[in-house]
């Protein structure tokens, strides 16, 4: 079957370019926005790209189109497939009817963490021979690929609740059907697709309603918004993850909690997991920040679901490797550090900026932000951006010409010094003139922010083999 993909480029699309080889489809697409890390995975599958969207890249006429959320009525591409009455779906679906159905599908959903907490599971289950298969929106370094079939019954998926295509308004993990579901947090985002939180809320608890009673949902109690899903009424086992313990309170602990964890060193790269009550191992990683512990044990606790040993979920995790654009070194020059990062909302931003800086407490953090989700661009957050960087010594900010409001209303807001720019050729120069040895550097956005990375290390790189 030939299978047309439009929006080919997207994490999720991506994804299901590379099943649908797997699965001996010819597989082809389209799509507008072409950057790494995606791009080059499509390119090593051998996949054929069309640069836009123009109406001959359906000849011949695919047997399916794919057609990714981002596309919308007025695409030529889309009036096309509309006019002429092709066979056309939604990415989860077709993920449903060609895979999904047949398996034991491990869902990670949540505002912050899916990526990571999906790559976490599919590494533990690999890790114990379990060969899965898995759809995740990045590239997990330990897999070098976003997506695969696997052999086993066992599917992990990163499970977004952003919706499924112009014409099927639910939440893409409605389609899943998880018999194994994390829940990792929840806060309002998407202001594009969801009026409100609880429209979020109300998407949380159709996948809640698909988890079958011999299934099992993982949640932290400290959630209320979870919590008001839940109580929305849950048919399934539940398990829950508590408030890290602290040390006086380790012996002899007795808690309602399912899972908790115990901090050996500030950093989150070293701590305890404890059972029902009961100290069940050490986890000693590359990792950093609470948010990651947090992921840690989600991950764990979907694992041991599909039947993993806790011992060997455990040792899994010290030979795990992050998934790219998350707190992803790009490089080092004389000993300056440039990081990449996905961190686009408030909360993420803090967790990733406190995680910097409990393991350098004593150096300098520049940050550098592109607000270029929905979310952000229509100002939802700009209320609460301000105190999400106070962990950094020194901010700079991207203003596209697209957004809808002045970054400078942050520079009042801030207790660290901000600047704002309107090239990113700007921002190089400024912090390659103030950046020392020692410093770190820390690139958030969730797109490719005209390859900013690669043009620091490389200012860097000139500026110290001249002196």
């Amino acid at each position: 079957m030939h299978v047309h993909i439009l929006g080919i480029c997207g994490s999720f699309m991506g994804g299901i370019a590379a099943i649908a080889k797997s699965l001996g489809h010819t597989v082809t697409g389209s799509d507008t926005n072409v950057y790494p890390p995606m791009s080059t995975q499509l390119e090593n599958l051998g996949i054929a790209l069309t640069q836009g969207f123009d109406t001959d890249q359906f000849e011949p006429a695919p047997d399916m189109v794919v057609i990714g959320n981002a596309m919308s009525r007025g695409n030529p591409a889309v009036e096309y497939v509309l006019d002429r009455n092709l066979p056309y779906t939604s990415g989860p679906q077709w993920l449903l009817d060609n895979l999904l159905k047949d398996r034991w599908v491990i869902a990670a959903s949540g505002t912050h963490g899916k990526t990571t907490t999906s790559s976490m599971i599919a590494w533990i289950l690999e890790d114990a021979g379990l060969n899965p298969g898995f759809l995740i929106g990045g590239v997990p370094e330990n897999f070098g690929v976003s997506a695969r079939v696997g052999v086993s019954p066992f599917f992990v998926i990163e499970a977004d609740e952003y919706d499924s295509a112009f014409f099927d308004k639910r939440s893409k993990f409605v389609h899943y059907r998880p018999r194994t579901l994390v829940m990792n947090n929840l806060e309002f985002d998407h202001a594009d697709i969801f009026e409100n939180l609880a429209a979020i809320q109300k998407q949380f608890h159709h996948v809640v309603r698909c988890v079958p009673a011999s299934g099992t949902i993982i949640s932290p109690t400290e959630d209320e918004k979870l919590n008001e899903v839940l109580d929305m009424g849950c048919w399934s086992e539940t398990q829950t993850l508590g408030n890290n313990i602290a040390p006086e309170q380790s012996n002899g602990m007795c808690s309602k909690n399912d899972w908790q964890t115990q901090l050996i060193t500030a950093d989150g790269s070293e701590f305890d997991i404890y059972h029902k009550g009961k100290l069940v191992g050490t986890v000693s990683w590359e990792l950093i920040g609470e948010h990651n512990v947090s992921n840690a044990v989600m991950a764990i606790a979907a694992a041991h679901h599909a039947g993993v040993q806790l011992a060997d979920a455990i040792q899994a995790l010290s030979r795990f490797e992050n998934v790219k654009r998350r707190m992803e070194v790009k490089g080092e020059v004389a000993g300056i550090t440039v990081y990449d990062d996905f961190a686009h909302h408030p909360t993420a931003i803090k967790t990733t900026l406190d995680g910097l800086r409990k393991k350098h407490p004593e150096t300098k953090i520049i940050a550098i932000l592109e607000p270029r989700s929905n979310t952000m661009k229509m100002g939802v957050h700009k209320d609460t951006l301000a105190s999400s960087w106070q962990e950094a010594d020194e901010i700079h900010l991207f203003e596209p010409n697209n957004l809808g409001w002045s970054l400078k209303d942050m520079v009042a807001n801030s207790q660290v010094p901000v600047h704002v720019y309107h090239e990113t050729k700007d921002i190089v120069a400024q912090v390659v003139d103030t950046a020392a040895t020692g410093d770190q550097i820390l690139v958030m956005s969730n797109g490719g922010f005209n390859g900013i990375h690669q043009t620091l290390l490389g200012a860097l790189a000139h500026k110290h083999q001249n002196r």
